[in-house]
């Protein structure tokens, strides 16, 4: 579990790995009155699908999406205390996944930080976008090869039969009379 300590106005962005089966916690101290966003996207693994869970400091689930690929909520904090917000991939059995999560804190922030700010999360998205684009990419370029060898080993084996049948139609296949008496 990883403590994200708060300031006045702030953001965290982590990058981190969910192993196939595994729940991820995090837990963020607010205070009353403090307006929220919390942005999630799976960049890697199987559908490229996560749980994600808001707990207020009481307990009380502010936010629950079962197998989303990535979204945004945005709250106002109710009362002072440690949210909770967890990832899960309990769901999945083989497949572990890379998630990227943003989450920004806002009391008095100027609005050309939240303009800068909104094309730094364009940019991320963008970015995060390149790299699940690469990773599918990469994918199928390792799908294609391998089947380009399998292909290759079929005709090569194809080609030797063809070789050898042809070769038996045209070798002189001596048979044997025997006669018996005259």
């Amino acid at each position: 579990m990883l403590l994200l300590v708060a300031c006045a106005a702030r953001a965290s962005e982590i990058t981190f790995e969910l192993p196939d089966n595994a729940k991820q916690c995090f837990y963020e101290e607010i205070v009353q009155g403090t307006k929220c966003t919390l942005e999630f996207q799976v960049i890697t693994g199987g559908h490229y699908d996560v749980d994600c869970r808001l707990e207020g400091p009481d307990g009380a689930v502010l936010y629950k999406e079962m197998k989303k690929q990535y979204d945004s909520f945005t709250f106002t904090a109710s009362k002072n205390g440690t949210y909770k917000f967890c990832f899960s991939n309990e769901f999945s059995t083989f497949t572990h996944k890379t998630v990227y999560f943003d989450f920004q804190m806002e009391s008095a922030c100027v609005s050309i930080h939240e303009a800068l700010k909104s094309v730094i999360d364009y940019q991320t998205h963008f970015r995060l976008r390149e790299a699940q684009g690469r990773s599918r990419a990469e994918d199928l370029n390792s799908r294609v090869a391998y089947w380009s060898i399998g292909e290759a080993i079929i005709l090569l084996v194809v080609s030797i039969g063809q070789v050898f049948l042809l070769k038996s139609f045209f070798s002189d296949k001596r048979t044997m009379t025997i006669r018996v008496g005259s």
